[in-house]
């Protein structure tokens, strides 16, 4: 049985306490990716969305123009600030802008390693050539980063980058997901939608199994911002739902879920302005 994310409204009649999930990345002020895309995520998984930021663009729908790395010193002063006071349950990681944002942010990762993280790894946007890292910040990515990780998510893009292997088909994304793992991390999820055939295919590796999620492909354009609302919907569902550790099924439902609402969300992706649509979450 599917079960039912509170509302608003019933948590504030039963006065119940509600879990905070922190998202670490980047400001898109036109609204579709970015903290706007992760907190709207974190609401629809039921959970309190934080945001620290690590970079600002200047974007809209139409791409990205610039990006400017916030100082590594105020990113972990917002993050601990944060984790100091209030009830995070989950981290979802974006765009991190620099080398030494995401050494510090693999730092605090290993820190808070009780709590579960979700680690996107958005290297360069699909419209607009400002990049969203530094490239000597893909070594640190992938070496500092990448290894106390819950969850690391990566489009094909994403995978050649950090492995320098190109992957074209399902048995090439099973063997990109299990070397990511070897990193360290305790998942790793290849997303196929950029792969051809009727079905879009993500693989994960989990625990040391492999798994293939599917789903109907759909033929709707490019659309902004679904990276970084997967990952939050992960992280948010984790954090409603996590106690202790996590576990292999509470992580694994959490996938599955947030593939599902992802899904749907992708069929009603609509049109805010100029260039790609964007996602609107129920």
């Amino acid at each position: 049985m599917r079960r039912s994310t509170p509302t608003a409204r019933a948590l504030r009649r039963t006065g119940a306490t509600v879990p905070c999930a922190l998202a670490i990345g980047g400001l898109d002020p036109g609204g579709g990716a970015g903290i706007a895309a992760d907190l709207r995520a974190f609401a629809a998984a039921g959970a309190f969305g934080c945001a620290a930021v690590t970079l600002l663009t200047i974007q809209s729908t139409a791409g990205v123009v610039r990006v400017r790395a916030i100082p590594t010193r105020e990113v972990s002063s917002q993050s601990e600030e944060v984790l100091l006071h209030q009830r995070v349950r989950a981290i979802k990681i974006g765009a991190l802008g620099s080398a030494e944002n995401a050494r510090a942010v693999g730092r605090l990762l290993a820190k808070y390693s009780h709590v579960p993280s979700v680690v996107d790894t958005p290297i360069q946007p699909t419209r607009g050539r400002a990049s969203l890292i530094a490239a000597a910040g893909l070594t640190v990515l992938r070496d500092a980063l990448l290894p106390p990780a819950t969850l690391v998510t990566a489009n094909l893009a994403e995978v050649q980058a950090l492995l320098g292997a190109k992957v074209r088909t399902v048995g090439e994304a099973r063997e990109a997901a299990l070397a990511l793992a070897g990193t360290g991390p305790r998942a790793v999820l290849v997303k196929g939608g950029h792969m051809a055939g009727p079905e879009a295919i993500d693989v994960l590796a989990l625990d040391g199994e492999v798994f293939e999620l599917r789903a109907r492909r759909l033929s709707i354009g490019s659309v902004h911002g679904t990276g970084c609302t997967f990952a939050s919907l992960v992280a948010g569902r984790l954090a409603r739902r996590a106690r202790e550790r996590v576990d292999h099924e509470t992580l694994l439902d959490a996938i599955r879920w947030a593939k599902r609402t992802h899904h749907a969300a992708l069929r009603r992706a609509v049109r805010v302005g100029d260039g790609q649509r964007v996602l609107m979450l129920r």
